[in-house]
């Protein structure tokens, strides 16, 4: 084979593990990709219920109701899965 090498992802990580968050306000969740090199490092994210918090492609989430609810980062090459725990509070 020519060409670059491909360096698939091993897993994934999701910073911070738990986060609290006021209804309305914002905060940035980091997706780490493992191993660093790998040749595709691309991530979505998801809310498992976007009517307590809503999360964009950039991992900035948004606390919308008061509640629970689970961020899943996955990554594009090997669909590995991270989450963390979210908690809403009323302003």
């Amino acid at each position: 084979p020519c060409g670059p090498k491909t360096v698939t992802v091993s897993g994934v990580s999701l910073t911070p593990a738990t986060v609290s968050v006021k209804v309305g306000a914002t905060t940035a969740l980091t997706a780490t990709v493992i191993p660093e090199d790998a040749t595709d490092k691309a991530v979505s994210y998801a809310s498992s219920k976007t009517s307590v918090a809503t999360i964009n492609s950039s991992g900035v989430l948004t606390g919308v109701s008061e509640g629970s609810t689970t961020i899943t980062v996955t990554t594009h090459d090997g669909s590995k899965t991270a989450s963390a725990a979210v908690t809403v509070t009323a302003v």
